[in-house]
């Protein structure tokens, strides 16, 4: 018995599709995956075009003149691409693989799932993006996130920037994560969700720690230092 994999079906419909995986092989995935591949390039390509965490790229432009300012531009486009890839495959790829290892469930159906999370993850980035729009401003925090409470009570950084990786948006994939993988699963429900739960904050605590690193200073100061040369 064969399916066709309908993403925006099954995105409000789990358990349709956790039926049909249980059941039939499926077909029209890889599909699928390409949608929501490009879609999150051309999101952060908007982002990027925007001047969506660009400012200090303006230092450039006053010591490097226009021309070297358009060089950090194209580069600077170019890394957010790279980024991209990098982020949407390590959710997508990297995770499924690390819950097949630990959960021992098929990598088949983790793929499915992950699918579904980066997904999650560029709608939340795409509401953000809205927003700054309409706003006209940018903020370091999601606005959906609990970074900005944090921020209230919480001096240090990178406690902000701790909580800033843990959103509504963040629930919902947990949501989704622990019963699919309950579904495929001999795990008690409740390993299942400490299991999904550690893994979250893992990453939020990495996440953290790695905002600590001043890339764009770094990158700012590398051209400027090529500008003064020239």
């Amino acid at each position: 018995m064969i399916f066709d994999f309908r993403f925006w079906r099954y995105f409000s419909n789990q358990q349709e599709l956790i039926d049909n995986l249980e059941q039939a092989q499926m077909r029209d995935f890889k599909q699928r995956v390409w949608m929501v591949g490009i879609l999150g390039l051309l999101l952060f390509a908007a982002r990027e075009l925007w001047g969506m965490n660009t400012e200090q790229l303006t230092s450039i432009f006053a010591v490097g003149g226009n021309d070297t300012y358009s060089l950090a531009r194209v580069m600077s486009f170019v890394g957010i691409l790279l980024w991209a890839l990098i982020y949407m495959a390590f959710h997508f790829f990297g995770i499924a693989f690390l819950l097949h290892k630990l959960t021992h469930v098929e990598l088949s159906k983790l793929a499915v799932l992950q699918l579904y999370v980066v997904a999650i993850l560029l709608v939340e980035k795409a509401l953000l993006f809205v927003i700054f729009i309409l706003l006209g401003i940018t903020t370091p925090v999601s606005l959906f996130s609990f970074g900005p409470l944090a921020g209230t009570f919480l001096e240090q950084s990178f406690f902000i920037f701790f909580f800033n990786q843990l959103s509504i948006f963040t629930a919902l994939i947990i949501a989704i994560q622990v019963r699919f993988i309950r579904a495929f699963s001999d795990y008690k429900l409740s390993q299942i969700f400490l299991l999904v739960i550690s893994i979250h904050i893992l990453m939020a605590l990495i996440t953290a720690a790695v905002g600590f690193i001043p890339f764009e200073e770094w990158y700012v100061r590398l051209v400027e230092g090529g500008a003064t040369v020239e």
